[in-house]
């Protein structure tokens, strides 16, 4: 019995850790326990980039619950806020959006416009907002976070850790689950114009309901993911991926990770968000622009990146070419091929035989003129 107790315990630590190529910032924790089912460098500082918006919308949403703002108020668009760069829905000055519209831009589009909108709205000003923001951070234990805007643009001191992401994924999963569709949505309609979320997730991976990606050329691509199966949720935090199509494949192994090995993991007492000690080498913030694939931050990487991938579909597309040769025929498209086949070889032997007529002719005509 102890043999198989052990047999099935090894399996289990065989899939337990998630193989990846570069080690970067990554939490993976059960919503509801905070149970840790994954860790690594969830301590070390990074920044957010648009991940600050998860805590823009919390503050939001604390806002209406004490009664402060309701859903129907409207923001209106400032000339500070028409100073953010993209991702943005650039609204004149003066132009106003509900509160619930603002939300669902803020969240799905990653407007940072509307960020500051709110901002202003909720708080008198962005300054007071920011404040807020930092004094939520501090309640929830977010003790390595600091914000500097409402929105993640890069900005000197804008920091936080994934395990402080996971943190406030899980508060406002707790506290407002009313809003959850509003993370769980793939596009939305802004007068003629659909805006679509960044989180590819939402398309591919089976449960996923939320929340939000982030990416500055200092931070590449991080994301918050949560998935819900069988009534358990699970959040994934990545940060630092290279490129979108990194950071949706990790995240997905990720959260595949946590569904397979939550239950052992309960079972056999696995730190906690909050009672795992705070790692003493955690590593203070640094920038991965010069590695991240992105013609904003490096368009000569992205170039030769592309060019390797492209020799690759050429070499890929002629390999298949090859194998459709190869592949059996039915006895129709056989027989249809050897007649094909066979009409070209009478055509080769007529030419053959025209040309030997015709090199007798001409040598018959020579031999006749020497006689004469």
């Amino acid at each position: 019995m102890l043999r198989h107790w052990g047999a099935a315990f090894a399996g289990l630590l065989m899939v337990s850790v998630p193989v990846v190529a570069v080690a970067k910032p990554a939490i993976v924790v059960e919503a509801k326990s905070g149970t840790i089912l994954y860790s690594e460098e969830a301590d070390h500082k990074w920044y957010p980039a648009s991940l600050t918006k998860i805590m823009t919308a919390y503050v939001t949403f604390r806002a209406i619950e004490s009664g402060a703002l309701k859903m129907t108020d409207k923001v209106v668009s400032s000339k500070q806020s028409q100073k953010q760069a993209p991702s943005k829905i650039g609204l004149p000055l003066g132009a106003k959006l509900t509160v619930r519209t603002a939300l669902k831009a803020l969240i799905i589009k990653s407007a940072n416009d509307v960020a500051v909108m709110l901002a202003e709205r909720v708080a008198g000003s962005e300054a007071a907002f920011i404040a807020r923001m930092n004094k939520a951070a501090a309640r929830l234990g977010m003790t390595r976070t600091h914000f500097v805007n409402p929105n993640g643009l890069p900005v000197a001191g804008q920091v936080t850790t994934a395990r402080d992401m996971a943190r406030l994924a899980r508060a406002v999963a707790k506290e407002f689950p009313q809003y959850a569709k509003m993370w769980a949505q793939p596009s939305m309609r802004l007068g003629k114009r659909r805006l679509r979320s960044y989180n590819g997730l939402l398309r591919s991976f089976k449960g996923a309901d939320g929340m939000k990606t982030g990416f500055i050329c200092d931070s590449g691509f991080n994301v918050v993911a949560s998935a819900t199966r069988d009534g358990k949720k699970i959040f994934a935090v990545v940060l630092g991926s290279r490129s979108s199509g990194q950071r949706r494949i990790r995240a997905a192994k990720l959260l595949e990770h946590g569904f397979k090995s939550h239950i052992w993991k309960t079972l056999f007492s696995a730190s906690t968000i909050d009672s795992m000690p705070i790692d003493p080498k955690a590593a203070p913030v640094r920038s991965i622009r010069k590695t991240v694939l992105s013609w904003q931050c490096n368009p000569g990487l992205v170039s030769r990146s592309r060019s390797r991938r492209k020799g690759s579909i050429v070499r890929t597309a002629a390999r298949l070419k090859k194998q459709r040769k190869r592949r059996k025929l039915t006895p129709q498209a056989r027989a249809r091929r050897l007649a094909a086949a066979r009409r070209r070889a009478a055509a080769r032997k007529a030419r053959r035989q025209t040309v030997q007529r015709s090199r007798a002719r001409a040598a018959k005509a020579r031999r006749t003129a020497a006689n004469q």
